[in-house]
C-alpha cells in the first residue's frame, strides 16, 4: 500500500476533500478518491471523513492507497505499433477507433488488452485493475503517440513531468473555419458540463486551469490545419478548447456541429509527438509519429476545394 501524508493550508481551506486529494496527486481520479474515502482508506486529523468534507487549515489527511486487487482485463493479441520500449516503458502509436482501457461497454480490444497480452505482468499498478500502466490517455478516436510505464516508480517520475509541465505533448488538428491569428493560447479552465455529464466544458466552477498553445500550418477553404501543446492535460482539452473559441476539431460528434464529417470516423486529431526525461537514464526521448492516412487523405481533400 502507498500512503499520501499532506497538510491543508489557507489555499485549501474549504477545498472538497475528494477534489483536494485528486489535485494532488495525478495518479488518482475524484472517483477513484472518493471510493477510498467510502472504503475508510482516508482519515482526517485521525477520523474517517465522508468524501465531500470541506477542508480547514491545517487539517492533516492521510491517505491510504490500497495495492491493485486481480486484474480485470484479460490480455488480448492485438497487434501494436510501438515506436519505442525498454524495461520501464513503451510508447505506442495508436489508432483511431482503438479505446485506451476497458469501461462500461468496451471490456475488450482495448490497448490495455494489447498491452497486457505484450507486457505480461510487467505493468504499473497505480491506476488500478482496469488502468494498469497508463499514465496519460487519449480518446478512442483520437489517434496518436500513448506512454505506457512498466513498473510503479517509472508510472510515478512519468506522472510528476506532467505535472511540471516538462513531458511535452503535441498534437496536429484540421479545425472548421479559419483562424484569425498565425499563433496563440487558450487559458480557460475545464471541467464536468453541468447539465450533459458526459460532456466537458469551460467553466469558473468546480474545474481545473487548463492552456493549449496553437500555430498554424496551413489555412484551406473553411478549415485551418494546426499544430496545438499541451500545457496542461485535462479530459477532451484540445476539443474542449477549439470548441470555445468557434473552431471546432473537424468530425467531432460532441464538440463540433451537429452535420458530421462522417469520412472522418470522429475527431481529425492526432497525437503526433512526445518528449520527455527517462525515469531511469534522464536520458531525453523523443518520438513523432507521421500523420495517419485518415488525417492525410482529408488534407488532400480540402487542399483540392
Amino acid at each position: 500500500m502507498n500512503k499520501l501524508e499532506l497538510k491543508a493550508d489557507d489555499s485549501s481551506e474549504g477545498k472538497r476533500l475528494d477534489v483536494f486529494l485528486a489535485n494532488k496527486d495525478e495518479s488518482l481520479t475524484r472517483s477513484s478518491v472518493q471510493k477510498m474515502i467510502e472504503n475508510g482508506c482516508c482519515t482526517v486529523n485521525g477520523i474517517n471523513p465522508s468524501k465531500n468534507y470541506k477542508l480547514k487549515n491545517g487539517d492533516v489527511v492521510i491517505l491510504t492507497v490500497p495495492d491493485p486487487v486481480a486484474l480485470e482485463a484479460a490480455p488480448e493479441d492485438i497487434p501494436l505499433s510501438i515506436l519505442y520500449e525498454d524495461e520501464d516503458l513503451l510508447v505506442v502509436d495508436k489508432p483511431k477507433g482503438m479505446v485506451v482501457h476497458p469501461a462500461a461497454g468496451n471490456y475488450n480490444g482495448t490497448l490495455v488488452n494489447a498491452v497486457l497480452f505484450h507486457c505480461g505482468d510487467s505493468l504499473s499498478g497505480i491506476n488500478g485493475v482496469l488502468r494498469p500502466g497508463i499514465v496519460h490517455r487519449i480518446d478512442k478516436d483520437t489517434s496518436g503517440l500513448l506512454i505506457v510505464a512498466k513498473n510503479d516508480n517509472s508510472h510515478r517520475l512519468l506522472a510528476e513531468q506532467i505535472k511540471a509541465h516538462s513531458f511535452t505533448r503535441k498534437y496536429q488538428a484540421v479545425v472548421y473555419g479559419n483562424i484569425k491569428d498565425d499563433e496563440g493560447t487558450i487559458d480557460a479552465p475545464i471541467g464536468r458540463h453541468p447539465v450533459d455529464r458526459k460532456k466537458m466544458t469551460v467553466i469558473y466552477k468546480n474545474s481545473k486551469n487548463a492552456v493549449t498553445h496553437y500555430k498554424v500550418l496551413g489555412r484551406y477553404n473553411g478549415f485551418t490545419h494546426l499544430e496545438l501543446k499541451l500545457e496542461t492535460g485535462r479530459t477532451h482539452q484540445i476539443r474542449v478548447h477549439m470548441s470555445h473559441i468557434g473552431h471546432p476539431v473537424a468530425g467531432d460528434a460532441v464538440y463540433g456541429p451537429k452535420k458530421v464529417i462522417k469520412s472522418l470516423c470522429g475527431q481529425c486529431l492526432h497525437a503526433y509527438f512526445i518528449s520527455f526525461t527517462h525515469p531511469r537514464s534522464g536520458e531525453t526521448i523523443t518520438l513523432s509519429s507521421d500523420l495517419p492516412e485518415y488525417f492525410t487523405d482529408f488534407l488532400n481533400k480540402i487542399k483540392n476545394t
